[in-house]
C-alpha cells in the first residue's frame, strides 16, 4: 500500500481524533492512566489545533488517515506534537516519514516535542531522528512523567 502524506484540513478533525484515541491506547495501557488528554480531548480541541500549527495527514491509497502529526513555530523553535500511526501501520517507516515532512514543512534551527518517560520505544525513535532529552518534567493536569526532548538543526 502507498501513502501519501499532505497538509491536513479542518475537515480532517474528527478522523485525526478518531485516529488519536486508536493510537494513544498504548500510551494509557503503559501507564494503567486512561484519563491522558488524547484520549478526552473533542473535535473541538483538534479544530483548535489547526488555528495554531501546521498539521500533516498520511492518508491511505483507501484514502484513509492513518497517521498525523502537528507542528507550532515560536520564534526558533518548533514544537511538534500529536504524532500518531495507526497501529496497523506502526514499524514501517511511517512515523519517521511524518517526522521528515513536519521538519521540512515547519522549518526550524531547533525542534522541540514530548513523550512520555516510560515510553521506550518512543524514546528511542525519537534518539534515531536525533532528538535529545534536556528534562523530565510533568505537565498541568497530568501525572504522567514526560521526557522533553531537543533536535538542534544546523542552517539548511
Amino acid at each position: 500500500m502507498t501513502i501519501e502524506i499532505k497538509e491536513a484540513t479542518l475537515q480532517d478533525a474528527r478522523a485525526i481524533l478518531e485516529l488519536q484515541k486508536i493510537a494513544y491506547q498504548s500510551e494509557a495501557e503503559l501507564y494503567k492512566d486512561y484519563s491522558i488528554l488524547p484520549l478526552h480531548e473533542t473535535v473541538e480541541d483538534v479544530e483548535r489545533a489547526f488555528t495554531k500549527n501546521v498539521v500533516l495527514k498520511a492518508v491511505s491509497n483507501e484514502n484513509k488517515i492513518v497517521g498525523s502529526v502537528r507542528a507550532m513555530r515560536e520564534s526558533d523553535t518548533t514544537k511538534i506534537g500529536k504524532l500518531m500511526v495507526h497501529p496497523s501501520w506502526q514499524d514501517q517507516g511511517l512515523g519517521r516519514k511524518l517526522m521528515d515532512a513536519i521538519e521540512e514543512t515547519v522549518e526550524s534551527s531547533v525542534y522541540a516535542l514530548f513523550t512520555g518517560s516510560k515510553s521506550e520505544k518512543n524514546l528511542a525513535f525519537y534518539q534515531k531522528l536525533g532528538y535529545k532529552t534536556i528534562k523530565l518534567d510533568t505537565l498541568p493536569g497530568e501525572a504522567t512523567v514526560f521526557a522533553f526532548m531537543e533536535k538542534t538543526v544546523s542552517s539548511k
